[in-house]
């Protein structure tokens, strides 16, 4: 999806941009390249620079109810310093590295309903404008394909994804959001678990899984909340499926360890248990507001996201929507 338009702030004669990413899918921490296309206007123009922002569609919890909102999450200056001349085209060539961190935004190329675009900037002449906004497709990492396979396996259904504004105590995180994947718990343990909402913090070196698991109440009881975080390599060779089982289980058994020390909603305990599974030490629980929304496509032959009742062109929809909406916005300022 590309958008093409007139630099407005720049007044009328003014260059046109037309940014192009390169069709296929990067990854998280991957390369992305593409073309930024400029068309000079009906005089010369010195273009001071070129800049990328990734954004993000981010949602928030307050007090007083939930909000959506457009956050930068990195920003790549990529030329300028060049005269444009009236009406000469020119494309610059790009390739710029995204954050680990980037959320993933399909598996085996079915949308999740996550919403990333790459925006740019041209500042002429002292002048700003944000003027072409495009989709960003991010495809999962081989082990972040593996443990969602896995929890497929399991038996464990995909339900939907958003991205939540603030941390996660405790942990490295480097963006100001991070992703949710929540998951219907097989029916093994339907009987003691709500869902299970699932984080990637990638990083070079490996990547950290962190596991909340929504427990049940009893009729005597109320429910609680539990989380556990691993440690994986990206070229870590497992069974995977009895690996992340013995993941759920530990979910569970801390449910019964520290279940009964803390309230739902008042800090939860949380354990890092690395890469052997168990050297853990408590620490807050997710300092960001949790909400949900479900906006959900299932990923062919992947358990984890069969999920018939959505389909793409839904998603498409909220992309366009997103996107209308900045250049609203933009137009109004």
């Amino acid at each position: 999806m590309v958008f093409k338009r007139l630099l407005g702030s720049l007044g009328v004669g003014a260059p046109t941009v037309d940014t192009v990413l390169d069709p296929a899918p990067v990854l998280p921490g991957g390369t992305l390249t593409g073309q930024v296309h400029l068309k000079g206007g009906q005089a010369d123009f010195d273009i001071e620079h070129i800049t990328l922002e990734l954004v993000a569609r981010v949602e928030a919890e307050h007090e007083d109810g939930e909000s959506e909102g457009v956050v930068v999450f990195d920003r790549f200056t990529v030329g300028g310093g060049f005269r444009l001349g009236a009406e000469e085209p020119r494309s610059v060539p790009f390739r710029v590295a995204l954050p680990w961190e980037t959320p993933i935004t399909e598996l085996y190329g079915q949308p999740l309903g996550i919403v990333l675009g790459v925006r740019t900037e041209l500042a002429v002449a002292g002048a700003k404008d944000k003027g072409d906004l495009d989709q960003l497709t991010v495809t999962a990492l081989p082990v972040q394909e593996a443990v969602l396979e896995a929890f497929g396996q399991l038996g464990f259904g995909f339900k939907s994804a958003d991205l939540e504004y603030g941390h996660i105590g405790g942990t490295g995180q480097q963006l100001p959001f991070y992703q949710e994947i929540e998951l219907v718990p097989a029916p093994e343990y339907a009987h003691r678990l709500n869902e299970v909402e699932l984080t990637f913090l990638a990083a070079p070196g490996g990547l950290d899984v962190i596991l909340e698991g929504d427990k049940r109440g009893g009729l005597f009881s109320s429910g609680q909340d539990a989380v556990t975080r691993f440690t994986v390599g990206h070229h870590d060779v497992r069974d995977w499926t009895a690996e992340v089982e013995g993941w759920v289980r530990q979910l569970l058994d801390h449910h019964a360890t520290y279940g009964a020390h803390s309230a739902y909603g008042h800090g939860t305990p949380y354990t890092d248990h690395g890469d052997h599974g168990d050297h853990g030490h408590r620490d807050n629980h997710r300092s960001g507001p949790g909400v949900g929304t479900a906006v959900a496509a299932g990923a062919a032959g992947l358990a984890v996201g069969v999920v018939g009742g959505m389909v793409a062109a839904e998603v498409v929809d909220e992309v366009g929507d997103f996107f209308e909406g900045e250049d609203e916005e933009e137009d109004e300022g």
